[in-house]
């Protein structure tokens, strides 16, 4: 359980919330709404102990608290995913030690053995207060729903894709079995299938679970009250409802706080044409001033209607001029170590094409993206730039911002040629303004690094998109204006995409499926492929 009092809290001089109070008790499915860039991750990760200290109020927490931030890049890369999932409950160690153990139980020494057979019993027993042996069998069956077969349990972190990786952070959280779980866009990555087992898993998880999610099904399966984050007003709005009666609630509050201000506006007004007369006669003055007085409290007594939250507007850059086919790569391949991801992919992008790159995760659509844009390079083969390229590369895991620099810095890391006053006017359009330009990158949440990302490639002058998911972790609006930058474009796109939008903005001319390498004419046949891959 967890319960927040009096909660306030501040970047910079900014204002996320205050007056914040809420519980999470067992048995509640919370959906944590609000705009990007209101707050919700920096919440989710005070509630896990994990973002400091709140600048007012109080975080209690009883149990254990299982967090699932939004990019997840833990574990050591060398180490096994099945290990990384095990290590939840510290499993991975005990095995580790009974394995020693089994060794060294087989020396001539009778020390060792002694030894060995104390530190067997006691794992063993540190063994079955996890879960037994039948744990490692639960483990890979979550991580199975969730599209990670066996072989990619024994394979290394360090081969795994982005997707890959993340799906086993979310097996490892949902393994953990804590009182609590804080779950951060855990669709992102996710097949139709692993969201379905999702969806079920969380509906009858006994614990609480706090979820910040765009995907409006998992919201409506899942949620049993939702918080919502408030920008303009710096509150959280509590609704102890499900999703769709929290959207009527809305609507109907939307609606009373209009008529309320409206009537309240319209006795003000007379209030105050009254007093104007009133104030020609002296002897009436004090009695005008009272009136006066009296229309304002009317009005300071009412809500406001809410203002409509900001939405960053997003248009991809005009194409600078280039030949006939800017971009070309000839017999790639790529390995990591003994696992082959892709071999022999040739790929010719004409100027203005758009095609869309298939396949499940682990394919290595974000790798061939990688290398295309220059910043992997393949084992065989070359990509082969032709006149006038110009490369934009949008990274799913924000790889191409500097973490260590400012939001400003890293919009002129981008665009050396920017003046300060011409950074700053395209950080505003995409909602960094005033201070905001100041903020580290790396306190930025998923939904501001997706903006400041989308924001270096408007100056870009790119003439080839490689976007790599664009549309994860952004609200409803800014979702539609990526979309329609997509449909607007010029340029040349390859995408790599779950959301089946995107590839109806994008209108492919071409697919190409990974790892086969296999290319042909886009076609509706395609479509449902789109959300499986």
């Amino acid at each position: 359980m967890i319960t927040v009092s009096d909660l306030e809290l501040r970047v910079g001089a900014r204002v996320l919330m205050s007056g914040a109070s809420f519980q999470v008790a067992d048995g509640d499915k919370v959906g944590l709404v609000g705009r990007n860039g209101a707050g919700k991750t920096t919440l989710t990760k005070l509630l896990a102990g994990e973002g400091g200290d709140p600048t007012a109020g109080t975080i209690q927490r009883r149990g254990t608290v299982g967090y699932l931030p939004q990019d997840p890049r833990s574990g050591d890369p060398a180490m096994a995913a099945r290990d990384r999932i095990l290590s939840a409950r510290e499993l991975d160690r005990v095995y580790a030690t009974l394995r020693t153990a089994e060794i060294e139980m087989g020396s001539d020494d009778d020390t060792v053995r002694d030894r060995a057979m104390k530190r067997y019993a006691r794992a063993d027993a540190e063994l079955h207060a996890g879960g037994g042996y039948a744990a490692a069998s639960e483990a890979a069956t979550i991580a199975a729903s969730l599209g990670l077969p066996d072989r990619v349990l024994d394979q290394e972190l360090g081969t795994l894709s982005g997707g890959q990786r993340r799906r086993i952070e979310l097996a490892r959280i949902l393994f953990l079995g804590a009182d609590t779980l804080l779950l951060d866009e855990p669709t992102n990555h996710l097949d139709a299938d692993s969201i379905v087992w999702l969806r079920s898993f969380l509906q009858s998880y006994k614990g609480g679970v706090v979820i910040i999610s765009h995907d409006v099904l998992l919201l409506e399966d899942v949620v049993t009250k939702v918080l919502h984050l408030d920008a303009n007003r710096a509150e959280v709005d509590v609704y102890n409802m499900g999703w769709n009666r929290y959207l009527q609630q809305r609507e109907t509050d939307e609606r009373r706080r209009r008529r309320e201000r409206q009537n309240a506006e319209r006795k003000a007004s007379a209030l105050l044409a009254q007093a104007d007369k009133m104030r020609a006669k002296a002897t009436k003055a004090v009695a005008a001033q009272n009136m006066a007085r009296r229309a304002e409290r009317m009005l300071a007594g009412v809500e406001g209607e809410r203002s409509v939250d900001k939405v960053a507007r997003i248009d991809f850059p005009t194409p600078a001029a280039a030949g006939k086919t800017p971009l070309m790569a000839e017999g790639l391949s790529k390995s990591y170590g003994s696992l082959e991801i892709f071999t022999d992919v040739d790929l010719a992008i004409d100027r203005g094409s758009r095609v869309v790159v298939l396949g499940l995760n682990g394919a290595g659509k974000t790798t061939l993206l990688r290398i295309l844009g220059g910043i992997d390079q393949p084992d065989t083969g070359a990509v082969v730039p032709g006149h006038g390229l110009k490369v934009g590369y949008y990274a799913q895991e924000h790889e191409t911002l500097d973490l260590g620099r400012t939001v400003l810095e890293n919009m002129q890391a981008s665009a050396p040629s920017l003046t300060d006053t011409q950074a700053r006017s395209v950080l505003g359009a995409f909602l960094f303004s005033g201070d905001d330009a100041h903020k580290p990158t790396a306190v930025l949440s998923g939904g501001e690094k997706t903006r400041l990302a989308l924001a270096t490639l408007i100056v870009s002058a790119a003439n080839v998109l490689l976007l790599d998911e664009p549309t994860n972790n952004l609200d409803p609006a800014s979702r539609e204006e990526v979309l329609a930058a997509i449909r607007s474009y010029q340029g040349a796109i390859v995408l790599v995409t779950h959301d089946e939008g995107a590839v109806e903005a994008l209108q492919p001319d071409r697919v190409l499926l990974l790892p086969d390498g296999d290319e042909d004419l886009w076609s509706a046949d395609y479509s449902e492929l789109v959300s499986l891959a």
